[in-house]
């Protein structure tokens, strides 16, 4: 894993900063990992699915978005714009950066809870900009409160997108999620994770789910990283 790195495409655009895990091989494809609204790049689950997408041959930059850099605790306050145009920053340097000598290669961004909304919003705005969705525990509606549903711009959203999401997850169940994936007009699929909470990772899975994660995504957005 290189050091901590700071990301700007262009003077006044919003900066990310975040740590770059290099692919072990000759991989192409990049990877983008970013965090939920209570936490930051260092998760556990974060640093877990960085490295084992490193050792799939994905070139990885585990950052923090914006408002985290704003203030190391704390959820977001109004900040989604922002924390898009930093996510939106953190592809365009992604595509810059030559993945091992092979800058033909894809780029993939993927959240946790709060980062994978903002993930998805910023790929409805921005078609093409990435090439796939890792969305792992998309907070679907806030604990206790299905009616209050963020799927609005899952009609917009053109990108396809993997969901991670565990059986007992607060934020969204199996069936919910399962309704509110037919809204998205680009292909999609549901990965669920027995057992697993909002989470998603806990001791009993942890030597397993990182794994079963990438392999799911790579079957999923086709080809190897290698």
């Amino acid at each position: 894993m290189d050091s901590v790195r700071e990301f700007a495409d262009d003077a006044g655009a919003e900066p990310v900063r975040g740590f770059l895990h290099s692919p072990w091989g000759s991989g192409g494809d990049r990877l983008i990992l970013t965090h939920g609204a209570g936490a930051n790049c260092q998760t556990l689950l974060l640093v877990a699915l960085a490295e084992a997408f490193a050792a799939e041959g994905f070139t990885v930059l585990r950052c923090d978005l914006p408002f985290r850099q704003a203030r190391p605790h704390g959820p977001p306050m109004r900040t989604a714009e922002r924390d898009q145009a930093g996510l939106r920053t953190a592809v365009e340097a992604m595509r810059r950066h030559p993945g091992q000598g092979k800058p033909e290669g894809r780029v993939f961004v993927g959240g946790h809870s709060y980062g994978g909304r903002i993930a998805s919003m910023m790929a409805a705005a921005n078609p093409g900009l990435a090439d796939g969705l890792l969305l792992l525990s998309y907070p679907l509606h806030p604990p206790k409160q299905p009616q209050q549903l963020r799927t609005q711009h899952f009609s917009r959203l053109a990108t396809p997108a993997l969901f991670v999401s565990g059986v007992r997850d607060g934020f969204g169940s199996i069936a919910e999620l399962e309704t509110a994936r037919a809204l998205i007009p680009a292909r999609t699929r549901l990965l669920s994770i027995p057992g697993a909470g909002h989470e998603l990772i806990r001791k009993a899975n942890r030597g397993e789910l990182p794994q079963l994660i990438v392999e799911g995504f790579r079957a999923f957005v086709g080809g190897r990283a290698r």
